[in-house]
């Protein structure tokens, strides 16, 4: 269950939801849903008409596929058009129907500290899994020949899940290092599903897969994007997939009996967000916003003992607790301050014992949802908890 395992075991603690007024959601993925500095204003409200009120469309609604394929044939020269676009009720929808159909002689290759629902989701589709050697010992930065990887027995082909900037260590790769990467897994019998829900969370500045791919139509590669964290609106429930249109065909079929299209008024809501000029002036922002953020966290953590590892995406900080504690011991002395962290071993997609984890002792502390302002009391509740 991953995070909702820490926003479970909290309600019994404390009574409360994770998130409510006063306490302290450092476990918990989602960005500030309020104005931060240098960014655009969230719209208060939209307007519609009595069409909106109708179904919606299979895999999306035209306003919202062109704003969206416009947003990364500007940014990335992505070359896609919106038959190339699919929207979903969330990122995680069109994560799930990607791995759903896959053909059943494909082995799946990810990190091994990764995002925590690919663990749950490969163990219900029953899927070959093949891990990729990320921990402690590589400082959860793989190497390039650590994707060079073989089908698995009974399997012909290799798709790779990754989250880029990765949840939860925020190690991004970027530039020359995702071109090959790309060019490696856009071959015969290769895939890649790569999870950019972090993509504004960038230092210096945000970054696509989609800026390397040559023509999306002769490749098995799903990129997945979201108004969730870089547009600040969770609650909106709009996540796509950019993909070949033939794979898009399908998501538009499985979409007319699986999902019944998304909220036409989200749509309309994140349109507005993807204005040129307001999208331009958003991943400024939250890009510049929330590399000062990790920084000033990242010193603030250091400080109180923590080993770091976090990489330059994102707004988590990953890192080894003081004082051999594992991350849920930590939470059992954060409970009492109504706050709390997501333990590593949620994180661990080789885990098989909970308890012998190789990431027990880590911690991926979100600082998302905080405004600067929280700072001081974040930096002493942790203090205390850790005295």
């Amino acid at each position: 269950m991953g995070v909702y395992e820490t926003l479970f075991k909290f309600a019994d603690a404390t009574g409360k939801y994770m998130g409510d007024p006063g306490t302290h959601p450092w476990a918990q993925g989602y960005p500030l849903t309020t104005q931060i500095p240098g960014g655009p204003e969230l719209p208060k409200s939209i307007e519609f008409e009595s069409v909106d009120l109708k179904y919606p469309k299979a895999t999306g609604e035209p306003p919202l596929l062109r704003a969206i394929a416009d947003y990364y044939n500007h940014f990335y020269d992505a070359g896609i058009t919106t038959d190339n676009v699919a929207v979903f009720a969330g990122g995680r929808p069109a994560i799930f129907a990607t791995l759903a159909f896959l053909l059943d002689d494909t082995t799946v290759a990810l990190e091994e500290t990764e995002y925590t629902p690919y663990y749950d989701v490969l163990n219900v589709l029953n899927r070959k899994v093949h891990l990729i050697r990320s921990g402690e010992g590589n400082r959860f930065r793989p190497k390039a020949a650590d994707y060079d990887i073989a089908p698995l027995k009974d399997t012909s082909r290799v798709m790779l899940v990754k989250s880029n900037p990765c949840n939860p260590t925020g190690v991004a790769m970027g530039g020359n290092d995702l071109s090959a990467l790309i060019e490696q897994f856009s071959g015969e019998n290769r895939g890649a599903l790569i999870d950019e829900a972090y993509e504004f969370f960038c230092d210096p500045e945000p970054e696509s897969a989609l800026k390397y791919i040559d023509n999306i139509d002769e490749t098995n590669i799903f990129v997945i994007g979201a108004a969730t964290k870089g547009l600040q609106v969770p609650g909106m429930r709009i996540g796509w997939a950019i993909a070949s249109r033939d794979h898009i065909e399908i998501f538009r079929n499985y979409s007319s009996f699986g999902m019944g299209g998304v909220s036409r008024a989200s749509q309309i809501y994140v349109s507005k967000l993807l204005e040129r000029q307001r999208v331009t002036q958003a991943r400024t922002a939250v890009s510049t916003f929330y590399t000062a953020q990790r920084k000033r966290y990242g010193e603030g953590l250091a400080d109180l003992g923590l080993e770091l590892q976090t990489g330059t995406g994102g707004f988590y900080h990953w890192g080894k607790l003081p004082q051999g504690l594992t991350g849920d011991e930590f939470n059992e002395r954060l409970f009492a301050h109504e706050a709390g962290i997501l333990p590593g071993r949620l994180c661990d997609m080789a885990r098989t014992d909970d308890a012998k984890s190789a990431l027990a002792h880590y911690a991926r502390f979100s600082f998302g949802p905080l405004g600067a302002e929280s700072y001081d009391d974040d930096m002493r509740i942790l203090r205390e908890a850790l005295s």
